[in-house]
């Protein structure tokens, strides 16, 4: 595989929809800079990657530990080199009615699914802005539009990373970086087997991973002149 000179930072990237994109950018020639909680995990996705000849590196951050994520990016960044493509895709589920959720599990699904995005976006940036380009492509859901009951925690923290995602549009388009959200339905992933999340839908019917990944690639590799502001993906069966 010869490498197209573009390189991509994946957050979540041991599994899901981060491991799929990591898999589809390699293909593609993308060089990887892939963060997970687990070194462990990312070891032979890593070796994998490389064995398809692109440059690939893993690096171990609990991006739930938002006071250390900005300063463990910076350091990413110092050390892969320059990233033109950012996919912010950790994050974690969280069922419960607002009524009976705790301050600190809310605290903890905000942070994830929001802040630690904050803060890998302010580390890129500045790289970013001296190249006068870049990709960022934050991975929300269709929660962030649609209300459902017992989601409420896990719906605010999406809704919140549109808006992140529509002003640090607005704000860096000068700069020339493209700013994406995507909302997808339901994706057949391991979020559905966390300790958080109580649910019981068919998950034969959900989206794959794979699928959302040919998505995240076709919006990275859009030409300069081109943006999708949001993508919305379904599966054909419904939000189930």
């Amino acid at each position: 595989m010869t490498s197209i000179n573009r390189s991509a930072l994946i957050t979540g990237a041991s599994s899901g929809i981060g491991r799929a994109t990591a898999v589809a950018f390699a293909e593609a020639g993308v060089d990887l800079a892939l963060v997970s909680r687990s070194q462990e995990k990312l070891a032979p996705l890593v070796q994998a990657l490389q064995d398809k000849g692109v440059r690939a590196i893993g690096y171990g951050i609990d991006l739930a530990d938002v006071g250390s994520v900005r300063g463990n990016m910076e350091a990413i960044v110092a050390d892969f080199g320059a990233i033109d493509i950012v996919v912010n895709n950790a994050g974690m589920g969280y069922t419960g009615n607002l009524q009976d959720t705790p301050l600190s599990d809310w605290q903890q699904v905000i942070d994830l699914n929001v802040t630690s995005v904050f803060q890998c976006i302010q580390a890129v940036l500045p790289g970013m802005r001296h190249r006068h380009q870049g990709t960022i492509i934050n991975i929300a859901s269709i929660a962030a539009h649609q209300a459902f009951p017992g989601w409420g925690a896990y719906s605010v923290s999406k809704a919140g990373l549109l808006a992140l995602s529509k002003t640090l549009a607005i704000e860096e388009s000068a700069s020339g970086i493209r700013v994406t959200t995507l909302c997808p339905g339901s994706v057949n992933t391991p979020l559905w087997d966390s300790v958080t999340v109580r649910a019981d839908f068919d998950r034969s019917q959900m989206l794959t991973p794979e699928i959302v990944a040919q998505s995240i690639l076709h919006i990275a590799l859009l030409p300069p002149q081109a943006v999708v502001p949001e993508l919305t993906l379904m599966p054909s069966a419904g939000a189930l």
